[in-house]
């Protein structure tokens, strides 16, 4: 009985030893995982409808903080520039430095002679209630609403000397996922996939949720250790007094 008990006691301070390594490693991860995406990310809430279906006015989403030379086709950013208020926006980027932007070929925009499908618009109307055309300078980026109809988008700054379209350096992020309401991953539009460049990789922020929670698993399976382990005890413990007297 003395050699089980020694066995036992053994087990438990094993048991012991990885629960609490279970609970350390879960917080570095938990911890680390919200510290990583605080560094990586920033929250902003859209100002208008001028996104919509993609995301809405009020929604708070989460954007990558990225250099302006990162930036693809397709990217929904936040920027912002003095011609559009100076205060930050959010649109999709359809056109890039060297791109001749026009509306509409059969309802479509596109891009330097090809066609566009835009899976992302509200509606089934022309990818512009207007027809344009635009050259889109080095440096510069082309950007226009998913809402077509009321977005204040580069086509309302046509005119001025970038022909709609504003610099690299004006843009802080690039739109990641909707955080509230929970609206999931926002993707990459394939149809720009074939063009110079393609599109952007994905960001880090699936990675990021699954350490968060990796580490919130590891702290619920430590932390249930000591409660299990006790119970199970006691049920050794009662199953060891019921044994009759000089049986051994």
């Amino acid at each position: 009985m003395s050699g089980t008990g020694r066995t036992g006691g053994g087990r438990g301070r094993l048991g012991s030893t990885l629960s609490g390594l279970a609970v350390a490693v879960g917080c570095v991860l938990f911890l680390g995982g919200f510290a990583w995406g605080a560094v990586v990310y920033k929250p902003y809430t859209v100002p208008t409808e001028s996104m919509t279906p993609t995301v809405h006015a009020g929604d708070r989403v989460l954007a990558q903080r990225i250099d302006g030379s990162e930036v693809h086709r397709g990217d929904v950013v936040v920027f912002t520039d003095p011609g559009w208020g100076n205060m930050p926006m959010v649109k999709r980027v359809v056109g890039i430095g060297g791109d001749k932007i026009a509306c509409c070929d059969k309802g479509r925009l596109t891009i330097n002679g090809k066609p566009i499908e835009e899976p992302y618009l509200q509606t089934k109307d022309p990818a512009s209630g207007n027809d344009f055309t635009a050259d889109v300078p080095e440096g510069q980026l082309f950007l226009l609403g998913d809402e077509r109809r009321d977005s204040l988008d580069s086509r309302v700054h046509l005119d001025d000397p970038g022909q709609g379209s504003v610099p690299r350096s004006a843009v802080q992020a690039r739109v990641d996922a909707v955080a509230w309401p929970l609206g999931g991953m926002i993707g990459r539009p394939q149809a720009f996939a074939p063009l110079p460049g393609g599109v952007s990789s994905p960001g880090p922020l699936r990675l990021q949720l699954g350490v968060v929670a990796a580490g919130a698993v590891l702290i619920l399976l430590g932390a249930a250790y000591g409660p299990i382990a006790a119970r199970s005890a006691r049920s050794a413990r009662g199953k060891r007094d019921k044994v009759p007297a000089g049986v051994h």
